[in-house]
């Protein structure tokens, strides 16, 4: 007997990112990245198979919402019964993207979660060059706070800990689904995007990505690398306003049963190949 998944069931769909020059970074997504871009009432819609961003005017290295998506209307009921169980207050949806079903929280740090459904898009498997939007992550200087609100309130699960030599958090990786993570958590003195992450199918086709960027000459930031946590391949680099876009391959799934890791907070964990951007 398979043992029952712990997670929500639910994946990362969308984002919709913040910027001081939206159609410069418009542009940037449908150039580097192949998306198709179209205006919006507010800002700028960017879409390829698999993978969604909205970009809109605002503080850069922030994000107006990110949004995951139930598979149908009644895994979204029952995660809105669970949270209203818990007295957890929501908020009507900001997402052009998602129906009035859905709903949002707002993160300790400020930023807005979204849950919903969505008709299915395009899917990227058959995709020369596939890139599905995968995770999210973020620079907080509350990390206890902003683990707390997204495992004990969310119900997200705690995949793997990141922490020094005194037990002190420094990162975390939790999953909504059986992918190692759809969220990571990096301790920080400042409190912004940290980057966006898009699941290719192999590393063969991460090698296909790292050369379409580098035609477009933009330069790789971080990588070839691979990750302790997860133990995807990956590589890094900057969109127009500094924030990290990710191609990763291989991501871990995890078993069911599979205990939280811990790792330590050495460079090592977050790059097994080499040197690593420390957040803190």
């Amino acid at each position: 007997m398979h043992a029952q998944r712990p997670e929500l069931g639910a994946a990362l769909d969308h984002v919709s990112i913040r910027s001081g020059d939206p159609l410069r970074l418009a542009r940037f997504f449908e150039d580097v990245y192949g998306m198709r871009r179209r205006e919006t009432g507010n800002g700028w819609r960017c879409e390829a198979p698999g993978r969604t961003f909205l970009v809109t005017a605002g503080r850069p290295n922030s994000v107006d919402h990110f949004a995951y998506a139930f598979a149908d209307r009644d895994a979204l009921l029952r995660h809105q019964d669970r949270l209203a169980a818990q007295s957890v207050t929501t908020s009507p949806n900001p997402s052009p993207l998602f129906d009035d079903a859905a709903f949002a929280l707002t993160d300790p740090d400020g930023n807005n979660v979204v849950f919903g459904t969505r008709e299915s898009t395009p899917d990227a498997v058959n995709e020369a060059l596939p890139a599905r939007v995968q995770h999210i992550a973020f620079r907080t200087s509350q990390i206890e706070a902003m683990l707390a609100f997204y495992r004990d309130v969310l119900g997200f699960v705690l995949s793997d800990r990141v922490q020094d030599e005194h037990g002190t958090l420094r990162a975390c990786f939790l999953r909504t689904d059986h992918e190692h993570h759809a969220l990571a958590l990096f301790g920080s003195a400042e409190t912004r995007l940290d980057h966006i992450s898009c699941e290719t199918r192999d590393i063969g086709s991460l090698t296909r990505w790292a050369d379409r960027v580098a035609a477009k000459r933009v330069p790789m930031h971080w990588g070839v690398g691979r990750h302790g946590p997860g133990n995807d391949v990956f590589f890094m680099v900057k969109d127009p306003d500094e924030n990290l876009i990710e191609i990763s391959a291989e991501l871990e799934r995890v078993d069911a049963a599979r205990p939280t890791g811990v790792w330590p907070h050495e460079q090592r964990t977050l790059n097994l190949w080499g040197t690593a951007i420390m957040r803190s």
